[in-house]
């Protein structure tokens, strides 16, 4: 298929998966996940109007930023080494993978000497899978008490990674276990705001995702694809 029929086809899933739960499709963004295409490739992705991209190295994002920077909105969604924080800074509005304090402190500092805000996710390791990186459910407590005084660093979501599951309804609790981490958290009031949005839901799961209130889908593979997909670009 082209990236438009692409791109129509998961508009079409989001919004059957937002009538079957009662959602409003406003409520649900999509990020296409581009690590697996070149620069020449993205081009194609922001002029099928898809302003969100997804990158989760700063390695091989640094080619594409130097050629697409200006154009679109950025998301850094892999796991970030605090060593990288200066090359992401600044570029990247949104970093989904928050996950200690050595991380959230370098972003403060590099965000305050830059005079801006970083919006950040935390993440979360709801599966309790040892090969995923975030924190425990018990631990985001102390840790968002933590980080609380950082004063350029808000805190707008939670993000998780369910397992790679043929059957995606299996990824049902793991989304779940998110959002009522979620409204937990704001029933407790440890951040400066709400915690609003809900970063989760891939290829393989994004409808299951968007019915237990998903705000942000990660999308690869059935959306963007990987480089060999773009024969037809």
């Amino acid at each position: 298929m082209s990236l438009e029929e692409r791109i129509k086809e998961v508009n079409a899933r989001v919004e059957a998966a937002c009538d079957r739960s009662g959602r409003s499709c406003d409520e649900v963004n999509v990020i296409a996940v581009t690590k697996y295409v070149s620069a020449a490739t993205m081009t194609s992705v922001l002029d099928s109007d898809l302003e969100h991209v997804g990158e989760n190295r700063w390695q091989d994002a640094a080619d594409k930023w130097s050629n697409l920077g200006d154009r679109g909105t950025w998301h850094f969604i892999g796991h970030l080494q605090t060593n990288k924080v200066k090359d992401v800074i600044g570029k990247f509005k949104f970093i989904h993978s928050l996950d200690r304090l050595s991380l959230a402190q370098e972003l403060d500092k590099k965000a305050a000497a830059l005079g801006l805000r970083v919006k950040a996710f935390v993440q979360v390791n709801i599966s309790g899978e040892i090969s995923k990186y975030g924190l425990s459910s018990e631990a985001v407590v102390p840790f968002l008490e933590q980080i609380r005084e950082l004063e350029h660093v808000d805190v707008i979501g939670l993000m998780t990674m369910a397992p790679h599951e043929e059957d995606p309804e299996k990824t049902r609790p793991v989304f779940r276990g998110l959002r009522e981490l979620r409204d937990r958290l704001n029933g407790q009031a440890l951040t400066r705001e709400p915690i609003v949005h809900l970063s989760m839901g891939m290829s393989n799961d994004f409808e299951v995702a968007v019915e237990e209130g998903a705000t942000w889908l990660r999308l690869g593979s059935v959306l963007v694809g990987r480089e060999e997909d773009f024969h037809w670009a």
